[in-house]
């Protein structure tokens, strides 16, 4: 056998990891069809639909007034928030960072709290707040706060072990302590993806705040949670259009806000200016800058007591946690747990359903929004436009529309989770066909190679393991987003844990999220082989 034959002989871990992905892709068929998701079905719910669609129009808007203040409500507990959780994340991101952290103990620890964090559903935390601190913001606040440290924990500690050491190295040498090295030399290298981090996930936990409505936070989810139970749909959608509307334009200002506070994303401490001085000129840029920094700093001062925090508030909640962490544990199934392993399988194929139905959406809207792969700009601008737009619809919303179109069930989950990944699985499909290597498939188009075949010949191939990576990250998301759609009846075992926590039943709450939890990490475990098996 030439050594040739032997290069191209596909490794075990190739094979296996092939083998795993059809696996998979034969699950998320087969649960396609167990769940019946075809033609005939989605054709027996138009009348549904135009009956769904009589009762909606014409909508019914509240007043300005009423509007601004839900507005305000819901931002100041998102700022709260999403600022708890970067000031918990970034020590947690020092210690799990494999050059920062001052041990493997501690990076393990942790790396594990950042998986934890993730595993365990916000409404779940929420659940225990409310316990605590009754209906209101600050359960709201520290359910999204806790539950973002396991996004903004793991990203945070991935920027820093990709900053150039040669400055903290200097640093160091200067006999500079590690506080000193952290704060002259990592953090400002990384700054500008910490803020681009925070500042993503400020729109997520935005959308998040929907959800949560529906379990007691006030603001615009708890009100849209309110007109749906009273069936006003008139009421309930254009309140659901008024969250698109102000996730559209939290998308927008994220964006001009990152293009002036990010000069530099290429992980370098910046270097001073030419001159000698120590501080940089005031150009226009940097004014701008520094504006936003302000305006920041002034929404993050107003935000704490317009969502309705105050530290005896605090104080007195946490003086009942332990006998309300009593409530939940030891775990407890009040003899349902058959029920509640056949509603977690139900929870795993609507989850593979809708990330097999979403890759069939995205994989075309995301190529056409890659400015490499678009016929012409304007065709690239639209269809990012279109992923701005689902990415606004919180699939909450989505799921209750289906609800009511295709009635109670995995189906309308499925869905719903389906459409949504067109706003997350499409950025991601687009962002990694516009950072393959332009020049290769310049190269084949100019043997006469048409636009077709550079795609499937060259650019494809290049993004193929970054998608692969993403389609798992869109089914990890979707177990979970599956868990949450249960609470408004589009199946799986989200409608147990609701019902579990109205009853007061917390041992069987506990129940719900340790086999949750343990789904998430086999998929969490599944998906980090194979994403070291492809690349």
């Amino acid at each position: 056998m030439t050594r040739a034959a032997t290069l191209a002989r596909p490794s075990r871990r190739g094979t296996g990891a092939a083998l795993v992905l059809l696996a998979l892709l034969a699950a998320a068929l087969w649960s396609v069809g167990e769940l019946r998701i075809n033609v005939a079905t989605l054709a027996d719910s138009t009348g549904n639909a135009a009956g769904f669609l009589s009762r909606t129009l014409p909508l019914d808007f509240p007043p300005v007034a009423e509007v601004l203040a839900l507005c305000g409500q819901t931002l100041a507990v998102v700022v709260c928030a999403t600022v708890l959780a970067v000031l918990l994340s970034v020590p947690v991101a020092v210690l799990a960072a494999g050059n920062t952290s001052p041990g493997p103990t501690a990076r393990v620890g942790a790396r594990a709290l950042v998986v934890v964090a993730r595993a365990v559903p916000d409404v779940v935390l929420a659940i225990v707040f409310f316990r605590l601190f009754g209906l209101g913001a600050a359960a709201g606040v520290l359910a999204m706060g806790l539950h973002s440290v396991g996004m903004i924990g793991k990203l945070y500690a991935d920027a820093i072990e990709q900053i150039d050491e040669g400055p903290r190295t200097a640093v160091r040498a200067a006999g500079a302590g590690r506080l000193q090295e952290l704060v002259t030399a990592v953090l400002p290298a990384v700054l500008p993806a910490f803020v681009a981090t925070a500042l993503h996930r400020f729109d997520i936990n935005l959308r998040i705040s929907v959800v949560l409505g529906f379990v007691g936070v006030g603001g615009l989810g708890f009100e849209i949670a309110n007109a749906l139970r009273r069936l006003d749909y008139q009421r309930g959608i254009a309140l659901a259009l008024v969250v698109l509307g102000l996730c559209v334009a939290v998308e927008l200002v994220s964006g001009a806000v990152r293009r002036a506070l990010l000069p530099s994303t290429t992980g370098r401490a910046p270097t001073p200016p030419a001159d000698g001085r120590l501080t940089p000129p005031w150009t226009a840029r940097r004014a701008r800058a520094a504006g936003y920094a302000a305006a920041t700093v002034a929404v993050i001062a107003l935000s704490a007591p317009a969502a309705g925090l105050s530290p005896g508030l605090l104080a007195s909640g946490l003086g009942r946690l332990p006998e309300t962490l009593g409530l939940f544990w030891p775990p407890g199934s009040s003899g349902i747990l058959p029920d509640l392993l056949a509603e977690l399988a139900v929870t795993v194929q609507i989850a593979l359903a809708a990330t097999l139905l979403g890759a069939l959406l995205a994989l075309p809207v995301g190529a056409l929004a890659a400015r490499n792969v678009a016929p012409t700009p304007g065709v690239a601008a639209a269809f990012r436009a279109v992923v701005v737009l689902v990415r606004g619809v919180p699939e909450l919303i989505i799921a209750i529309v289906f609800v009511v179109i295709t009635g109670l069930g995995p189906v309308a989950g499925a869905l719903a989770l389906a459409i949504g990944a067109v706003g997350l699985l499409g950025k991601l499909v687009a962002d990694s066909l516009e950072e393959t290597d332009v020049r290769v498939q310049e190269a084949v188009r100019a043997t006469g190679a048409s636009r077709l075949q550079v795609f499937t010949a060259v650019t494809l191939p290049q993004a193929a393991p970054a998608i692969v990576a993403h389609l798992l990250y869109q089914l990890d998301v979707a177990i979970r987003s599956a868990t949450l759609l249960g609470i408004v009846g589009a199946g799986g075992i989200g409608f147990y844990l609701l019902n579990a926590s109205r009853v007061m039943r917390f041992d069987v709450v506990t129940t719900v999220m340790l086999l949750v939890f343990a789904t998430v990490m086999a998929l969490e475990l599944l998906a980090l082989w194979l994403r070291r098996a492809v690349r």
